[in-house]
């Protein structure tokens, strides 16, 4: 499909008007697919970040926006009827920049987090406790201020949405800085907001730049009074260290190792099965379950099953509807993940399947699926964050050991226990420190949800009611006797 079939949109929006960089540049986006240009967005430097921070301050400090409720309603309903109505082509063109399966589009990449975010919202700015009295005092929630999100390259739709729908929903106004890679999106969503929505300008804004170290000018601003970041654990540091002296209130959703731990009285093709989703999206998601752990008296016929599943993993061209896994968003990214398999062959683990540059494939940023067994739990491939369609499977002796396994990691985003019964999986679940886990198949990843990590996996909380109120500041007003 052509650039002209997606009807991209290269400008940025910045305080109600989509306008090109300051400096008149750009940048091309590249499909990692085809290797082929797709589309050019602006490219902006720390002016046009100003500008677009000095717009949502004005648009904050007008006041209009955070005290009408029924505007922001109005004007949210207006935004997803207006995506709605521009789904086929958002469609083609995420698929196009992000190179992810056009089947995964119509569930966690686009469709849900449309649907459900907007829905979710709503009805927050209707049942909100806004105000509560307290007997001879009020404690009142309002806005937090202005509101940098900042969004990485793999669910781009995804973690929008579910960062400046509820932003705007709790009255803040937003600066949205997307990933580099993944641009297109983000102007498209301006466009529908600038065309479509009555929000105020300034309200919303997008500045789209090549240069990561523009969005760093958001968490310097004393004027943008929070960040929402969703992104590695080092730039997550780096944030809180440049955000630290205008104290600003951080949600920073980072990096995970996480493990699935399967007991001894699970159905191991259920736990194959599960295992297997590590190459959705060429394992691409930070609370995918890189970690396997199986009990040794099922070690051996796992990895049997592990290794016939692993080649029967339908990958390669995105647009095809029966593919699941696409390439890695970059020659980048795929030589730090050849690299990671290097290591893992070197430090002694099992290369039990894949682990290169599929040899049918001549164009795009594609690796195998790639199983890894006989996992030292203390090697490199086993902490670290590969971001890649790379499974770790671990053995263990007893269940206390499992769990030692489990929590033996920097970070603390997911994780899933398997068992026979659904009470023994909780009482493990119960011991894994991560913010978020799944027991039997449950799922723990939705609107009305918090989600968010322990240790080095992040700060804060998103969606749910715990990370609305992470949006908001309490303010408590005394009156008189």
């Amino acid at each position: 499909m052509t650039i002209d079939a997606f009807g991209s949109e290269p400008r940025m929006l910045v305080g109600g008007r989509l306008t090109e960089a300051l400096g008149g540049k750009s940048f091309p986006v590249i499909n990692p697919a085809t290797e082929d240009v797709v589309g050019s967005v602006a490219d902006a430097t720390a002016d046009d970040m100003d500008a677009a921070i000095a717009a949502a301050r004005a648009a904050f400090d007008d006041g209009r926006w955070a005290a009408d409720r029924a505007l922001r309603k109005r004007g949210l309903a207006q935004l997803r009827d207006a995506i709605a109505g521009d789904l086929d082509h958002w469609r083609a063109e995420l698929v196009a920049e992000a190179g992810c399966p056009v089947a995964l589009t119509y569930g966690v990449q686009l469709d849900t987090p449309v649907t459900d975010n907007f829905t979710w919202a709503l009805d927050m700015i209707d049942s909100f406790e806004w105000e509560r009295d307290a007997g001879k005092a009020l404690v009142v929630k309002e806005p937090l201020g202005v509101v940098g999100a900042i969004v990485p390259w793999n669910y781009p739709v995804e973690v929008t949405m579910t960062k400046i729908v509820a932003a705007l929903a709790a009255g803040n106004t937003v600066v949205l800085k997307p990933a580099p890679d993944t641009p297109l999106n983000a102007t498209r969503l301006g466009r529908l907001v600038a065309e479509h929505t009555d929000l105020p300008p300034g309200v919303f804004n997008v500045v789209t730049s090549s240069d990561h170290l523009v969005g760093e000018v958001l968490t310097t601003d004393r004027r943008v009074d929070g960040i929402s970041f969703t992104g590695s654990t080092a730039t997550g540091r780096r944030i809180m260290a440049v955000g630290a002296p205008t104290l600003k209130r951080l949600f920073l959703e980072l990096g995970g190792k996480s493990a699935h731990i399967m007991l001894d009285d699970a159905a191991l093709p259920d736990v194959v099965r599960a295992a297997t989703t590590i190459c959705a999206h060429a394992g691409q998601g930070c609370a995918m379950n890189s970690r396997l752990l199986l009990p040794r008296s099922h070690y051996d016929e796992g990895v049997e099953m592990l290794t016939y599943a692993f080649g029967q993993f339908p990958y390669g061209d995105p647009t095809d509807p029966a593919v699941y896994m696409g390439p890695v968003i970059s020659q980048r990214q795929r030589q730090r993940i050849l690299g990671y398999v290097a290591k893992g062959v070197s430090e002694g683990a099992r290369l039990a399947f894949g682990g290169g540059i599929p040899e049918h494939l001549g164009k795009g940023y594609f690796v195998e699926p790639t199983l890894f067994v006989d996992v030292d739990n203390s090697s490199t491939i086993a902490q670290e964050e590969i971001f890649g369609p790379v499974l770790c499977v671990i053995p263990y002796d007893t269940e206390d050991h499992a769990v030692r396994i489990a929590n033996d990691s920097d970070y603390g985003l997911s994780g899933a226990v398997t068992s026979g019964s659904t009470e023994r999986a909780l009482a493990v679940a119960r011991r894994i420190r991560t913010g978020t886990i799944s027991v039997n198949g449950g799922t723990f990843f939705r609107r009305d949800l918090p989600f968010g990590g322990y240790k080095d996996s992040g700060i804060g909380r998103q969606t749910g009611r715990e990370g609305f109120e992470g949006l908001l500041e309490t303010k408590t007003i005394g009156l008189p006797a």
